[in-house]
Parts: structure tokens; C-alpha cells; sequence
């Protein structure tokens, strides 16, 4: 038992008082379905029926979704480093230490030395705030952890469309009479939009076709499923585009309204073999030209993509030719149709929306837009800078020198989400100064100068979007515990310190900052957070609307053409050149668990389970190598290794290996390699050359 003369701890096991739950109604934390939950019995969550899930159903990590705001190891006061290591400090001292550590780079190096990290788990009105510190402060350094996850899906959707968004809703995609889901797993990514609309729809004989390399809870729906190899969709989706010209399956009367440049693609389609194409992508030809008729031959048709297909460095180019077949077959602009990304944390459409984002101001305007600079200086009272700041991925590899000296990581953990995860811990902990805002001392965490300790999810009020543009509100169900504190009222105060008495961040709830971003995001604008109420409203919301506009680009497209150009791609090698003995190892989620594990992976009913923390490989790379079941393997390339307990299974295609990147220990992303997509800056995390032998 500790002394009165023992330093308070930090932690919420500490506390004699944990925080106590009400009952009531919000939104769930993890994916970007939107489930409506609120407190149930102990720790343990319940639906309600909310605007996704209308029968009030959620999944495992929805259930689970209080466990960890009352963790043991929950920060509940803000620590500052003395010495190498951390020591709890008042809120003053820990505030002060931001505002000095931030104002000493900026006065020496200045404000493009500094840059800030987004939550896409939090609120739209935090994330709003982020943004707007860091371009009163003078720099466009900031952005979201969706650049690591859906930056090439936007890239290419505002450029052929306008609009770096779901195209269509959860509900009108039941229409359709075709699924093509492109490098996703949405019966355990996504489950309550799965169970609710698309197995629904596949019961009453909609066609699903899967493209994904390993078999899971979403193939065994699947009419028709194309192991693709890892980095080669676009041989693949050029394929099935040559079979949709090749059978006269296109769109005729869309063709001639709405797109342009049909010559050209049609004769880059001439160099393509269908027969060589799918053995390069690693699928049965048969098998590729059945799965093109099927979505070529459906009155309307439904495209779904994941990170299978964003996470690689020619992911912008791998979404290209997915729009591509949606354009040929006039899958664009009516109901059951469309490019629908399925959004990976619950905020992360919103984190956009709202302007964090290096090269966007709020609403998608460009930073370079004099006329988008001028809407936000009317409201703000000072003009955003012109010039686009760095990426996420692009300041952490530039630390130093003359690349970036400090940073503000709010509820984010890049030590263990980034790829080639040791060089990303090294470059933070050479940062002149880092603050981060957390629930827990994670990764990143440990490598600051200051910690502050904000709130959960359960804790706030504000608003979140989630995958299909609904704007919803979060309601709290209990107060942050011990000294922690509201996470909008935190990036007040650090607005305040790091801009100083002249630019307003005094605003009353998140209600009155929701006001005043619908002023400079067009996208919101007519919104209002008192008539969300318990519903929603989706965006873009025109004058009149009840809740919103369902599907886009219905008579012109978002960019406000009426006609989209059709996009020659080539193949691009992934990045990692492949020794004899190699393999490709890619990565993904599982049901249990979610993103970093910097939530779940406290929780005590989430627990590992097997195929969680495995590698899965085929028994011909098995045999080859001497591997059974259940044995030790080790992963190894230039950036590092791990062990792991191998799986081997025959749901993984040949010459690939999965595992997830859940954990920090082992770490997978140590593994994973940082080339980028030229475009959204995007890594390569799904195509990663590594050796695999027995321990």
C-alpha cells in the first residue's frame, strides 16, 4: 500500500470512484457502419434501434465497447517526461509544456515544423477544431489515419466524380441485382451493414462476387470468388472490363451521356489477354469471365471496395479501374448501383469531411482555391495557408532537418499503425517535442514529451459520419474520470495557448463548433445538430431535405459535369520484388479486434482467439517449407521480423501469407514496406515480400 507522500498514479486503477455508466443513446466507437448503442448491464453494451441498425442489433465489439473506458490502465492524469521518463504532472504545468514546446520550433524553424495528427475515431467537431489550430497556427500539416487506409479511394473518386464518397446508401444498394466486393471482408468488418443489407439482398438472389485472396465469412456467400494475388487488381478488374466490351455488355445510352473517352479505353483494352491477365492476378479465367458477366449482364450493379484494394502503392490506379467497369455498365447515379467504400473507424468519412487533411480545406476545396481560403477566412478571421501540407506518412519520415521538429497526435497511435513500423518509432522519438491526447499510454504515447488524457467515446457529445455520409450524434453516458477531460474541451484550451487571445476557439459545446463548420463545409451546409436529433442527417443536405441526398450523381456528377472521363490503367509491379523462397505477406482485421488494438486488446472479453494472431499459408507453402500446424514460423524481410504461430489452411491462396495487425506484440507492421502511391501518398500494406521459415 503506497504512503500520503507517493507520487498520485496515473491510471484510473488508482481511483476508488470508477466513472458510473447511464443509459444513453450513441453511437458505437469502432467501424463505420454507425450502429446505435448505449450502456447495458455491467460493462456491456446494447443496441437501440438507430438509423443503421433498425433492429437494434450490434456485434462482438459493440458489446464490448464500454470495457475499456473503465480499464485499469486508462490515463485519468496528464504526464509530462523528467528525466527519460514520465511523471504525472498537473494540468497547468502539462499545458504550458505544449504551449512553450510547440512556440519554441515554430519561433526557430517555423509553423511547417509542426504538424498534427487527426482522429478519424473521434468527432466531427473535434476534428474540425485539429484542422483549424494547425492553419491558424500557419501550416497545412494535418491529416487522419485515413490516409493509411482510404486516401487512394478519394484521390480517384474526386477525380472522375467530385466526390470522395460512398455513392449510394446501405439501403438502396439492396437493389441491386450484382455485388462486386473488391478487396474487403464485410461480414466481419462490416457485419451489422452485412447482416442487415447485403446477405439480405444474396438470400432474395442478388449475385455476390468476392475478390479477395484469402476465403472468409464473406466468400462463403460468394457465387463466385477471384483469389486475387496481392498488387494485382488492376490486371484483373482490365480483364473484366475486356469481357464487358468483348460481349457488348456496356451501357449504350450511358456510354454517350456521361462519359467520354471511349475510344481511347477501348483501344487500351485491345492489348489486354483475358486468358493471360487472370493467371498473372492469379485467378481461374473461367471463373473471371463469369464473375464480368454477372456484373455486366445485372440491370444494376453494386460495387464495394476495402482496403485490399486501397493499400498499395498503385491504390489510386487499383480504384480507377473499378470505376471503370461502373462506368461502362452505367452503374453510376441511380439506386442498387455505384462505388461504395466501406469505411474502416467510425469517424473516418467525417475526419475528411470536416478538413483534416493536408490538401483540403473543409468540404474537399483545395487549400490552393483562393475562393475556399476566403470562405474559411470570413468565419474564421484569419486566411489558411496556400500551399498543401505534409502527409501523415510524408512528416514522419521527414523529422529533422528541415521536415518537422514537433508534433500533436490526438488518439491516434503511429508507432505500431504506421508500415515499416521501427524507422516511424525512431523518427517520433527524435521529434524536438511531442504531445499526444490518449485514453491510454500507448506506443506513442511513451515516445512524448507530454500526455494528456482525454475522454472515450462514452464520454462525449458531438457528431460522427459514418460510411454512407450519415451525420449522426454521440451522446455521453458518463463523465471522464479522475482529472481527465472532455477531448473538445482540451483542444480549446490548446487553441487558445498555441494561437493566442485573438482567434476565437471559445465556443459553447459542441453544438455551437458543429454551427460554425457547417458555415465553411458546403457539403454540411443546412445542417443543424438539434434537428439530428436521433436520427441523421446525410450529406450533401440542399434546402428542404428531410435527411438528405441519397444518391449521388444522379443528372451531373459531384464535380458538377454532367460527363466523367473513362481511365486507361496499366499494371504498376508492386513495390517489393519477390526472392524465390518469398512470399507475400498482406494483413487485415478480424471480427474480435479493431485497428491497433489500442481499445480491444485491453478489453477483458475480447480475447485472441485463434486465426487472430496467426499467420495463415497454403499446405503447398507449408510442405515446402516443413511447416505443420500450430508451429512457431518467423517473418522476416530488411525491416525486421516476427514469430508467429502458423495456421495452414487452403482458404489463403498459394504464394500469399495473412496475418492481422492487431497487435504490438508481435508487431506486424515492422514487416510492412513505405513506398507510396504517387497521388493519395497512400503505403503499400497489403503486398510485403517476407521469408517464412520453422522456428
Amino acid at each position: 500500500m503506497g504512503t500520503a507522500d507517493d507520487p498520485p498514479s496515473p491510471f484510473l486503477g488508482s481511483d476508488p470512484d470508477p466513472p458510473e455508466f447511464e443509459s444513453s443513446k450513441s453511437v458505437c466507437p469502432f467501424c463505420g457502419v454507425g450502429c446505435g448503442i448505449e450502456h447495458a448491464n455491467g460493462d456491456k453494451a446494447t443496441g437501440w434501434k438507430g438509423s443503421v441498425n433498425q433492429r437494434g442489433e450490434v456485434c462482438p465489439k459493440g458489446v464490448a465497447a464500454f470495457e475499456p473506458v473503465r480499464h485499469e490502465k486508462r490515463l485519468v492524469r496528464p504526464l509530462v517526461r523528467e528525466s527519460g521518463t514520465h511523471v504525472v504532472a498537473p494540468w497547468e504545468e502539462a499545458l504550458e509544456r505544449i504551449e512553450a514546446g510547440v512556440r519554441e520550433v515554430v519561433d526557430e524553424h517555423g509553423p511547417e515544423s509542426v504538424a498534427f495528427f487527426a482522429s478519424s475515431s473521434c468527432t466531427n467537431e473535434e476534428n474540425y477544431l485539429v484542422q483549424k489550430i494547425a492553419r491558424a497556427l500557419g501550416t497545412n500539416n494535418v491529416d487522419n489515419c485515413a490516409r493509411l487506409c482510404h486516401s487512394s479511394t478519394v484521390a480517384a473518386m474526386v477525380e472522375r466524380f467530385g466526390a470522395g464518397a460512398m455513392t449510394n446508401t446501405l439501403e438502396d444498394v439492396g437493389e441491386a441485382d450484382a455485388f462486386l466486393v473488391c478487396g474487403a471482408n464485410p461480414a466481419e468488418q462490416h457485419p451489422i451493414a452485412f447482416q442487415s443489407y447485403l446477405s439480405p439482398a444474396v438470400d432474395d438472389g442478388t449475385t455476390l462476387i468476392h475478390v479477395d485472396p484469402r476465403e472468409n465469412a464473406t466468400t462463403a456467400e460468394a457465387d463466385v470468388h477471384l483469389p486475387v494475388t496481392p498488387g494485382y487488381d488492376i490486371p484483373l478488374l482490365n480483364a473484366m472490363a475486356k469481357v464487358v466490351v468483348e460481349e457488348e455488355l456496356v451501357d449504350e445510352a450511358f456510354l454517350d451521356e456521361r462519359a467520354e473517352g471511349r475510344a481511347a479505353f477501348e483501344a487500351h483494352l485491345e492489348d489486354v489477354d483475358v486468358e493471360a491477365n487472370a493467371r498473372e492476378a492469379g485467378v481461374d479465367p473461367d471463373d473471371l469471365r463469369a464473375a464480368a458477366r454477372a456484373y455486366g449482364e445485372a440491370d444494376r450493379a453494386a460495387a464495394f471496395t476495402g482496403m485490399g484494394m486501397s493499400q498499395h502503392h498503385c491504390g489510386t490506379d487499383n480504384v480507377h479501374a473499378l470505376i471503370n467497369l461502373a462506368v461502362l455498365t452505367g452503374n453510376v447515379g441511380k439506386p442498387g448501383t455505384g462505388i461504395n467504400p466501406l469505411r474502416g473507424q467510425n469517424n473516418v468519412q467525417g475526419a475528411n469531411d470536416v478538413g483534416a487533411r493536408p490538401g483540403d480545406l473543409p468540404g474537399y476545396d483545395p487549400v490552393t482555391d483562393a475562393d475556399a481560403r476566403d470562405r474559411c477566412a470570413e468565419v474564421w478571421g484569419f486566411e489558411p495557408p496556400a500551399e498543401p501540407g505534409r502527409t501523415q506518412v510524408e512528416w514522419a519520415r521527414s523529422v529533422g532537418d528541415d521536415g518537422v521538429r514537433a508534433a500533436v497526435v490526438f488518439g491516434e497511435n503511429p508507432a505500431v499503425t504506421e508500415p515499416n513500423a521501427n524507422e516511424v518509432a525512431d523518427a517520433l522519438a527524435d521529434l524536438d517535442f511531442l504531445a499526444v491526447i490518449d485514453l491510454f499510454e500507448t506506443e506513442t504515447a511513451e515516445l512524448a514529451d507530454v500526455v494528456l488524457p482525454g475522454s472515450s467515446w462514452a464520454e462525449k457529445a458531438g457528431t460522427v459520419t459514418n460510411t454512407d455520409r450519415r451525420v449522426q450524434r454521440m451522446r455521453p453516458s458518463a463523465d471522464p474520470p479522475g482529472e481527465a477531460r472532455r477531448d473538445l474541451e482540451i483542444l480549446q484550451e490548446v487553441g487558445r495557448r498555441l494561437t493566442g487571445p485573438d482567434l476565437a476557439f471559445d465556443y459553447d459545446g459542441p453544438a455551437d463548433v458543429f454551427a460554425e463548420l457547417t458555415e465553411v463545409t458546403p457539403i454540411y451546409g443546412g445542417m443543424s445538430y438539434g434537428e439530428i436529433g436521433e436520427g441523421y442527417q446525410r450529406w450533401p443536405f440542399p434546402a428542404g431535405a428531410e435527411s438528405g441526398t441519397d444518391v449521388l450523381h444522379e443528372g451531373e456528377f459531384a464535380s458538377g459535369d454532367r460527363r466523367t472521363e473513362l481511365a486507361p490503367v496499366d499494371h504498376v509491379p508492386p513495390a517489393d520484388d519477390l526472392a524465390d523462397d518469398q512470399l507475400v505477406l498482406t494483413t487485415g482485421r478480424v471480427l474480435q479486434h479493431f485497428n491497433s488494438g489500442a481499445l480491444t486488446r485491453r478489453s477483458g472479453t475480447l480475447m485472441r482467439l485463434r486465426g487472430e494472431d496467426v499467420v495463415q499459408l497454403h499446405p503447398d507453402d507449408a510442405d515446402a517449407r516443413g511447416i505443420e500446424d500450430g508451429d512457431e514460423v518467423r517473418l522476416s524481410n530488411e525491416r525486421g521480423a516476427v514469430t508467429v504461430a502458423a495456421e495452414v489452411t487452403p482458404s489463403i491462396t498459394r504464394g500469399t501469407v495473412f496475418t492481422t495487425f492487431h497487435y504490438a506484440e508481435p508487431l506486424i507492421n515492422v514487416l510492412t514496406g513505405d513506398a507510396l502511391d504517387p497521388v493519395a501518398k497512400i503505403p503499400e500494406y497489403k503486398h510485403s515480400a517476407v521469408t517464412v521459415e520453422r522456428v
